[in-house]
């Protein structure tokens, strides 16, 4: 049995959850995410990933004191497209649930300074999908010309609280043409406490490209999954894409390391290597609402692969 207190893992950021690291073209990481409050969006920069940790946070944006865009402010992910920045993020008008769901919907910030954390953050409106329904966690990627929107939602005619969905955009706040599923919360450890397949993220390496997501409850339970396609597949085709029977990464109490999940990927200063980014807690038993729990922080390790091309989550993790 390894030591706990000698292996525990070290995070980068304490109480950041949801965490979002872009490298920009300007060599500088951008950092976003969850703040425990809820009410406001972050945004800091630092030349280096370590730097994140004591740069200062400048405030891109407030909740609103009443409205779909006043409580509950989760999951701030920034973007830079055709010149322009872009913050994708879920806002609520209640905390209170319906059935088990929040009425999160999914909104657009555009800022056209060449810093981010200058400038005015415009507010573009709600990225809106075929169904007015619970959704968050947008993100976007851009493969062979084509500008791709993946996304959380809730469809009425299924069970569960979210399925991943995929789209094209005709622009960083609309999407266009046909939106399509791919993947439902199926397996045991994606239904834990919640039915539940959100908080994706895009790494295309290898000739394919990887979409790992969160699943279950927001506790202990909280793990990560992983969906594969081949660079060479319509993306818009859900029989294009495959997932991993198992989680790739998950609570490990060797290492003080529970509820590991919404994760994104970044580079490493040099641009060689991968870099892996996720949230988790350091302790198990959480009194209340696990969403309500300030302690998600933010972890970041070098990424490792398997011999075939694929993701090593767990080696890490591990690894550091």
């Amino acid at each position: 049995m390894r030591n706990l207190e000698s292996n525990a893992i070290k995070p980068l950021l304490e109480q950041r959850a949801d965490p979002w690291i872009y490298k920009h073209i300007d060599g500088y990481y951008y950092f976003t995410a969850s703040v425990p409050e809820y009410d406001r969006i972050e945004v800091r920069r630092s030349a280096t990933i370590d730097g994140l940790s004591e740069a200062q946070p400048v405030v891109a944006w407030r909740k609103y004191n009443e409205g779909p865009l006043s409580a509950n402010i989760w999951a701030p992910e920034i973007h830079f497209v055709e010149g322009k920045w872009y913050i994708y993020f879920a806002a609520a008008r209640t905390t209170e649930t319906n059935e088990g769901l929040f009425d999160h919907r999914m909104f657009v910030l555009e800022n056209g300074s060449e810093n981010p954390l200058e400038g005015e953050w415009v507010e573009k409106g709600q990225l809106r999908t075929e169904w007015e329904s619970f959704a968050l966690d947008a993100t976007s990627f851009e493969h062979r010309g084509i500008r791709y929107l993946v996304w959380a939602q809730k469809d009425p005619d299924i069970p569960g609280n979210s399925n991943l969905y995929i789209s094209e955009m005709s622009s960083p706040w609309t999407l266009q043409g046909k939106q399509v599923m791919i993947t439902t919360p199926e397996y045991d450890w994606e239904i834990i406490g919640f039915k539940v397949n959100e908080g994706a993220a895009v790494l295309k390496r290898n000739g394919r490209i990887f979409i790992s997501f969160s699943a279950s409850a927001t506790d202990f339970n909280y793990c990560i999954g992983l969906l594969t396609a081949d660079e060479n597949a319509d993306l818009l085709d859900p029989q294009s894409w495959s997932k991993t029977s198992a989680p790739v990464l998950t609570t490990d109490e060797r290492i003080g390391m529970f509820g590991p999940g919404h994760n994104s990927f970044t580079v490493s200063e040099d641009g060689t290597q991968d870099i892996l980014v996720f949230h988790a807690r350091n302790y198990k038993d959480i009194e209340g609402d696990p969403l309500y729990d300030p302690n998600r922080h933010t972890f970041v390790r070098m990424l490792k692969w398997h011999p075939d091309g694929t993701p090593d989550f767990i080696g890490s993790v591990l690894a550091d």
